[in-house]
């Protein structure tokens, strides 16, 4: 990982480098929340010097734990889906960073996957957010990341938020979250095909094709 963090940096780039080498490898060796998690630690995320585009999720799903690629799964090629990008260009680090609020898998509630651990954003997102100035946007996805994010700007509830998303674009886009468990959402709320989507994709095209250029 360290190696694809960041490729021939100029001098000014230099220290930046060397701080993001260094939480990167602090945080994969975390266990702060060992006794809390099910299948233990593996932290999941992907994260370069230089990303344009940032991705917050909530915390990897089973089938994320056991491969250690995020949004390897259902939720994933939806999210994909709704950028208009192919998996080579989400897998590119140096394009892309993923960044959950929490890096390990939680464990199961009784309506689906536990919230993220706070202690893992208390511990590290400032950290990460420090190394990352290059980023021009963020996808906010679900009420933990937009909570972060947005901070008193975010509205009562995600479906609000989402619906707001004029308000924040075009730093900023909250989205709901991409499973499979959401079609119903989806359904009640085609608002968000047909206005957000489009928009969405537009932007992320914008940025990818000027850091192309660059």
């Amino acid at each position: 990982m360290e190696k694809r963090l960041h490729s021939k940096p100029g001098f000014s780039g230099w220290f930046e480098l060397q701080r993001l080498i260094t939480v990167v490898r602090e945080a994969r060796a975390c266990t702060l929340c060992e006794a809390h998690l099910p299948l233990g630690p593996r932290p999941v995320f992907q994260v370069a010097a230089g990303a344009r585009v940032l991705i917050v999720g909530q915390a990897p799903g089973l089938k994320v734990h056991e491969s250690g690629i995020p949004f390897d799964d259902p939720s994933g090629d939806r999210l994909r889906d709704w950028l208009g990008i192919d998996s080579s260009t989400f897998y590119d680090a140096s394009k892309i960073a993923l960044l959950p609020m929490g890096f390990c898998y939680p464990g199961r509630g009784k309506s689906g996957d536990l919230p993220p651990r706070p202690e893992c954003a208390r511990t590290w997102r400032e950290r990460f957010m420090n190394c990352l100035e290059g980023v021009q946007i963020t996808l906010a996805i679900g009420q933990y990341a937009q909570r972060w994010h947005l901070k008193d700007a975010a509205k009562s509830n995600l479906t609000e938020t989402v619906r707001a998303w004029r308000e924040f674009a075009p730093s900023i886009f909250p989205l709901p979250h991409p499973s499979p468990r959401n079609n119903i959402w989806l359904k009640k709320n085609p608002w968000f095909d047909r206005d957000v989507v489009p928009a969405l994709r537009q932007t992320i095209k914008n940025v990818l094709d000027t850091q192309a250029q660059t």
